[in-house]
Order: C-alpha cells, then sequence, then structure tokens
C-alpha cells in the first residue's frame, strides 16, 4: 500500500520579502541532504524520484512547495527515516548546523559544461538581475496591497465586541484540550496555509486535514480576530504539550491562516478567500466571526468604503501577481541556458548515490 503526500509550502512571496520557514521544518532530521546548482540543474526532479520511490515503497513523505514555481518542489521529507533533501540555493539557503554530521552539500553544478555556460555569461547576468527586480517588484507592491488590508481591518476592528472575541477563544481553548495537560513538550511547526505564486493564490488545505476528523471553517472578514485566536489556540496547546502545525498566512507571515492538532483530530482554519472552503463532510463546523462578533449592519454602514477598498486591493494583488509571473518567465529562459549546457547522466548518478544512502539508513534502522 502507498504511503501518503503530505503537501505544504515552507517559504513565501510575502508583503514582507521572502519568508523562510524552512528551519522548523528541518529539525530532528539525522540526515538532510542540501542540494547546491543553477536554475534548470534538475533539483526538483531529483527530489520528486526520490520522494515517490518512498511513496511507493508504503512510506509517508512530505512535499515542500516552490511559491515562485507552481511545478516544482523545494524539499522532500521522509519523516519516518528522519531524512530530508532540500534545495539550498537562494533564496531559501539552508545553514547546516553540524556539517558533514548531519548535514551535506550535494553539487550539482558537477554536471554542467562550464565552458558552454561562460559563453552565456552576459545572458545570465542580465536575466538574473531581470528576476531580482521582478521579485522586489512584486514584495513592494505585496506591501502596498498590505497597507490597503490594514485600512480594510480597521473599520471591522472598531466594529469588534473585544469582550465576545475573549469568550470565544476561551470556550474552544475548553472544547479542545479541557485539562488536558501532556507529559512531553510540543512538536511545533511552523509552514504556510498557502502562497502567491506565479498563477495566483494555491493552498493545499484539503490534503491537509483529509485525515482530520474535526474541522472548524473560520467565517469573517478582515480584522475580525481570526489570527489573534489562531495564535492563543496555539500557545494554550503548547503549554499543555499538544503537537502544533502552525500555518502562517501567505501574504502577511506574521498572521495566521490555520492550526493543526494532528493527534487530536482537530484543525482550524481561515476559510475565508483567497482559501475559501465550506463543510463537506460529517464533523465539519462553521465559526462566523462576522455575525457572532461584529456590530450588527457594519458591512451595509461602510458599503461604499468597502468596495472600493476591495477593488483596490483586487488590483494591487493581481499587480503582484504579474510581477512573479514574469519573474517565473525570465526563469524559465535562464533555465534553457542551463539545461543545454547540463549532462543529466550526471545528475542520475548523483540522484541514484543519494538514494543508495537513503535506502542503506533504511536498512539501519530495521536492523
Amino acid at each position: 500500500m502507498a504511503g501518503k503526500i503530505k503537501n505544504y509550502f515552507a517559504g513565501g512571496n510575502t508583503a514582507r520579502g521572502f519568508h523562510n520557514l524552512y528551519d522548523s521544518n528541518l529539525q530532528g532530521l539525522d540526515r538532510l541532504f542540501i542540494l547546491k546548482g543553477g536554475p534548470g540543474t534538475g533539483k526538483s526532479s531529483l527530489m520528486k524520484k526520490i520522494g515517490n520511490e518512498w511513496v511507493g515503497k508504503g512510506f509517508d513523505i512530505e512535499f515542500l512547495h516552490c511559491s515562485s514555481d507552481n511545478n516544482s518542489i523545494d524539499g522532500v521529507i521522509i519523516p519516518s527515516l528522519k531524512v530530508g533533501i532540500v534545495d539550498g540555493t537562494a533564496p531559501h539557503v539552508i545553514e547546516p548546523k553540524a556539517p558533514g554530521a548531519v548535514e551535506e552539500y550535494i553539487n550539482l553544478g558537477e554536471a554542467w559544461n562550464a565552458k558552454a555556460l561562460a559563453t552565456h555569461k552576459s545572458t545570465i547576468l542580465k536575466l538574473t538581475k531581470q528576476i531580482n527586480q521582478s521579485f522586489h517588484k512584486a514584495y513592494d507592491t505585496f506591501k502596498e496591497a498590505l497597507d490597503i488590508h490594514d485600512d480594510w481591518e480597521k473599520i471591522y476592528i472598531n466594529s469588534m465586541d473585544f469582550k465576545k472575541a475573549d469568550q470565544l477563544t476561551n470556550k474552544l481553548i475548553d472544547t479542545f484540550f479541557g485539562k488536558m495537560k501532556l507529559s512531553k513538550q510540543s512538536d511545533i511547526r511552523h509552514r504556510f496555509l498557502g502562497a502567491a505564486t506565479p498563477k495566483g493564490a494555491v493552498d493545499f488545505v484539503p490534503n491537509l486535514t483529509e485525515e482530520i476528523p474535526k474541522r472548524y471553517f473560520i467565517k469573517g472578514r478582515p480584522g475580525s480576530g481570526k489570527s489573534t485566536m489562531l495564535k492563543k489556540l496555539a500557545a494554550a496547546a503548547e503549554t499543555r504539550g499538544v503537537d502544533t502545525e502552525i500555518y502562517h498566512c501567505g501574504f502577511d507571515p506574521h498572521s495566521l491562516d490555520m492550526v493543526i492538532f494532528r493527534e487530536l483530530g482537530i484543525a482550524i482554519f481561515d476559510s475565508t478567500a483567497p482559501h475559501e472552503y465550506f463543510p463537506s463532510r460529517d464533523g465539519d463546523e462553521i465559526i462566523d466571526m462576522y455575525e457572532l462578533l461584529i456590530a450588527h449592519g457594519t458591512d451595509e454602514i461602510f458599503e461604499d468604503i468597502l468596495s472600493k477598498i476591495a477593488a483596490n486591493y483586487k488590483s494591487k494583488m493581481q499587480e503582484a501577481t504579474s510581477y512573479l509571473a514574469k519573474a517565473k518567465e525570465l526563469h524559465d529562459e535562464l533555465e534553457e541556458i542551463y539545461i543545454a549546457a547540463m549532462d543529466f547522466s550526471v545528475v542520475e548518478g548523483i540522484q541514484n548515490k543519494i538514494a543508495e544512502e537513503i535506502r542503506n539508513l533504511a536498512a539501519a534502522r530495521v536492523e
């Protein structure tokens, strides 16, 4: 029987620049292969092939997806073997904690023809500069969108009953945890619920919650206290020793969009656009923050202002996404240069060497 694949983002193109949560997900690994090499050197394909080999053997794996390329991954983890492989090139540079003992750098640059690449030096430098400029334009525009979003939030914050918000949060803490106090330290993992990608917002909520029996769908408006409530739930879980997956907002990493208490069978997440979902099975429940906490009629009173804010926000988000799409287009051009200079039989040899080492590690665990 095949294993299961858990999909998530550990890095994101956000309103605060590229944000990296890799360290949180690589903690506890006994072996980590850090891949180096330019675009088009086969890093993503190598990781997918090795990941799928172990899924086929019945092992659960985790794919860390790339927020800048919808078809690529930035890492694969086989939790039960405590082994991972990650792309360690910018912007997600991985700093080893125990070089050689745990982490090992793998240079896929061994497979390229340096002389062939040298003939394209000026083009490579030009494309790299243009890609960086496109990303910075995207981040600056996302920041403008965040400022607009802050104005959106203020309207609802000013209409919110904070006492009721505290009561709701405390009720959920009691429902989830009661008098629970586990005799262990919480395992906390920080990830992104979704990501701003060249094709727009993408998330893996259905995949991440597919085995969770009790799902809470938080509805509401910007500024209705969704993230604050999730932060308090995560903090309450940590004090009780409950393992917690904390999913940050792919637009603003300071905000939370979901927490999962997998050992309790509970997931609670912001289920508003762009990651809007609705109950679809037994155990699903809606928590409507607007109905419960915001002064009645707020939408109607501020209708004109809200519609202008929403339109401006949408426009800025579309503009920012267009810069990500441009960066991807330029990156594809850069990849073509590297692909033409690659000897993929060398990459295959490197892949086989990593795959064999992982098999040996697995065999040693069984003995």
